[in-house]
């Protein structure tokens, strides 16, 4: 869940192509608009539509300014990283598809209004909703403290942190629950994410056991963690929750899921103070007792991180 987030395109090389094309997604991590990853064709998006059906609710869209009902427009600013999230299923030529692409353009539809979205790195969306250029961001960002001073949020899954490792490893082989167990090893993760905060702010946790430290290193781009990680220059990936549960079902990703550490809410970003957090979270409450905001994450295989409704700037988990 990227505090600053993941800024550049994957440019992995034939070689790792696959494994780029299932890279995990840095719940918030995202990658620059521009050519696809290579081997994106591999990972394709499921063929259902469930957001074809939904249709305009007047009480929801009433709770729009007066200036955006007249327009019939919002400016998203997208982050697009790797499955189930935001993805480029067949090549940069394509509309990007995943959760929440499907979530955003079906509140779009509730509310009846058009989505022009843009595109970015994710570093770039939290300040761009301050100086306007977007009215809301999508990428899987986490609702956390620090990020409340200044963004407002509106949820809409319950996702988080969790950890993965390459198959056959023998030095970490069950859930991970707490960060002494990975004193001594190499945890490779996303620049600028709350996983690189979490790592951060518990640095100290080793030496207080008695233990080696563990040493963190940072990554740019989805492909590279992964790659560090195939290639034995990490020990083991701190990612999102769905991410790494979506990469080790891909067999070729060859890594083993070692469970959830710390669950977070995740949800639309706006600018501190938008008028548009009322009306978006009756969009979305309004799929979710409709039934299309259930099959909508069962496309994606994250029905276990559906909510029950959706709420404005909840307080972070403890």
């Amino acid at each position: 869940m990227t505090i600053r987030g993941i800024g550049t395109r994957l440019r992995a090389g034939t070689g790792i192509a696959l494994l780029s094309a299932l890279a995990l997604t840095a719940c918030g991590s995202g990658d620059t608009p521009g050519a696809a990853p290579a081997g994106a064709g591999a990972s394709r998006a499921p063929a259902d539509d469930p957001v074809a059906a939904v249709r305009t609710v007047a009480s929801a869209a009433a709770l729009l300014p007066a200036d955006v009902r007249a327009s019939g427009k919002l400016r998203v600013g997208s982050s697009i990283g790797a499955p189930p999230g935001a993805y480029y299923p067949n090549g940069s030529n394509q509309p990007p598809a995943g959760l929440d692409i499907d979530l955003a353009n079906a509140v779009a539809k509730v509310l009846g209004v058009e989505l022009e979205r843009q595109d970015a790195s994710f570093e770039t969306i939290l300040p761009a909703l301050g100086s306007g250029k977007y009215d809301f961001g999508t990428g899987n960002f986490g609702v956390t403290a620090e990020r409340l001073k200044t963004i407002d949020f509106v949820t809409y899954i319950n996702d988080g942190q969790g950890f993965a490792v390459k198959k056959g490893n023998t030095e970490l082989t069950t859930k991970v629950t707490d960060l002494t167990q990975l004193c001594g090893l190499t945890i490779g993760t996303g620049a600028g994410t709350t996983f690189e905060a979490t790592l951060a702010a518990q640095r100290g946790v080793c030496a207080k056991a008695g233990k080696k430290p563990y040493e963190v290193k940072v990554y740019s781009e989805n492909g590279a963690t992964l790659t560090a990680l195939q290639q034995g220059r990490t020990d083991v990936i701190m990612s999102t929750i769905n991410g790494l549960r979506h990469q080790a079902s891909r067999s070729a990703s060859g890594t083993t899921f070692l469970g959830e550490y710390h669950r977070l809410d995740v949800g639309f970003a706006f600018d501190k103070g938008s008028p548009l957090t009322k009306a978006f979270r009756a969009a979305v409450n309004e799929l979710i007792a409709g039934g299309t905001y259930a099959r909508i994450l069962k496309k994606w295989g994250t029905s276990a991180s559906a909510i029950e409704t959706s709420r404005i700037n909840p307080p972070e988990h403890g």
